[in-house]
């Protein structure tokens, strides 16, 4: 659990600063679960420097409560949590400081952005929250007062979330609350995991992640893991002492974050994370007539395939439904042994290229119309497919033809600028593991729109 947290002061000498306003947003890693949000009366004027910076002015002040009167819901809305906050050491201090002048010790864990941005967005020209979040393409509104500071930095944390593919940040917090015992019970666990499209997280009680996966209903899933009876299921069930998870909004999502991440984290219960996902392609050839050939045959890594299956009976499946979208002909593509024509001349859904009446170049184009459209070699596009939540977006980014990451965004906000987008895509390796992913789920299933990228 973690609290957003931003706080105005009246400015000042150090350790002398009074609280002019205070914004805290609690946040369990997907949604705000709670809120405070209020001026606050310093008993102190304010600098006139920060008058101008935030627009609060002591005549605001006067009737606002004072840090004692909303000291106890600060402790309540903050406990067992860490706090998050654009440069957090000031934030926290300031805290401490107000709650020590009332004799109480105020401790918490801290997470800080900027610290956090300096790794996780290593190229960034500027790490003041206003500069980082425009160059994000991060809507603010009332920057310099705390609520809307507080909601950038939100939207912050949430993306370098997502970009931690380390799960470096999930990993400490975890290993700060764990004491060793599984506290909750594997049912609590599974109660408060959602059903819907994500990757989930098995950790250990050092908070390593000993075993993930993707599912399209992540309490489904993780409720397998701890009902199956197996010895492997057993070992996971008693290592286990929390489950974390990431919504991804769509299966092609879930699917790359899976592949990535389990190259990343290599967890001790996922074996299979190097293997090759495909053991058939689809081969282009020309043939003795000078008719453009497509042949399915075992992977041969001497060869670029127009596009890799997961069993020989896959690879001719597809030959059939693109023989049917495009007119092609069986016997050209090995699907048919027959001796004169294929069998669909006689219907009209082969026009004769098997015994030569078609001539090679209308055919060929048809062929190069079909590895067109099913192959993204050389392409720069953006798939675009259903977000996390209501008005969001995933973005996936391909470019020359090698996937490059993935994001979320607001269309209003981002899709019109590519720089933009592209630094909020996490960074993903593109490999031929990806490639077969992307390319054999939209032949299976659609998304929402593919756009043509410019760079």
């Amino acid at each position: 659990m973690y609290v957003i947290l931003d706080i105005e002061t009246t400015g000042g000498k150090y350790n002398e600063e009074g609280v002019t306003e205070i914004a805290i947003h609690r946040f369990d890693g997907h949604k705000v679960v709670d809120q405070f949000i209020s001026l606050v009366n310093p008993e102190k004027e304010i600098q006139p420097f920060v008058v101008n910076l935030t627009g609060i002015n002591n005549n605001m002040l006067r009737t606002a409560p004072k840090f004692y009167e909303v000291a106890k819901r600060i402790v309540e809305i903050t406990e067992d949590a860490v706090i998050v906050a654009h440069n957090a050491q000031f934030d926290y201090r300031i805290l401490r400081t107000e709650f020590r002048r009332l004799g109480f010790n105020f401790e918490r864990k801290t997470l800080c952005t900027v610290e956090l941005a300096k790794q996780l967005l290593p190229d960034s020209e500027s790490y003041s929250l206003g500069k980082l979040v425009r160059s994000l393409g991060i809507p603010v509104s009332d920057r310099h007062r705390a609520n809307g500071d507080a909601l950038a930095t939100l939207q912050l944390f949430k993306l370098l979330l997502l970009k931690d593919l380390d799960k470096t940040i999930v990993r400490s917090v975890l290993r700060s609350e764990t004491q060793g015992e599984l506290s909750p019970r594997q049912l609590d666990m599974v109660d408060e995991l959602p059903s819907e499209t994500g990757v989930y997280y098995l950790h250990n009680k050092d908070g390593d992640i000993i075993l993930l996966g993707k599912s399209s209903n992540i309490k489904k899933r993780v409720n397998q893991h701890f009902t199956n009876n197996s010895s492997k299921a057993r070992k996971i069930q008693k290592e286990t002492k929390r489950v974390s998870y990431e919504k991804t909004g769509n299966e092609l999502a879930a699917l790359l974050k899976e592949n990535a991440e389990l190259l990343r984290n290599k967890p001790k219960y996922n074996s299979f994370y190097k293997r090759r996902l495909f053991s058939h392609g689809l081969y282009q050839s020309v043939d003795v007539n000078g008719y453009l050939a497509l042949t399915a045959e075992p992977i041969d890594l001497k060869k670029r395939p127009v596009a890799t299956f997961n069993s020989l009976q896959g690879a001719e499946n597809f030959l059939h439904k693109i023989r049917e979208e495009f007119q092609l002909c069986n016997k050209i593509n090995g699907l048919s042994q027959a001796k004169m024509h294929c069998s669909h001349y006689e219907d009209k859904c082969c026009l004769g290229a098997c015994i030569e009446q078609e001539p090679t170049e209308s055919y060929n184009e048809r062929t190069r119309q079909a590895i067109e459209k099913y192959s993204f070699s050389k392409k720069s596009v953006l798939i675009m497919d259903r977000g996390r939540e209501i008005g969001e977006r995933c973005g996936i980014e391909i470019k020359d033809g090698v996937f490059k990451g993935l994001g979320y965004f607001n269309l209003n906000h981002q899709i019109n600028n590519i720089h933009i987008l592209e630094s909020i895509i996490t960074p993903m390796e593109g490999n031929e593991n990806t490639t077969h992913i992307i390319s054999s789920y939209l032949r299976k299933k659609k998304v929402l729109k593919i756009l043509e990228l410019k760079h």
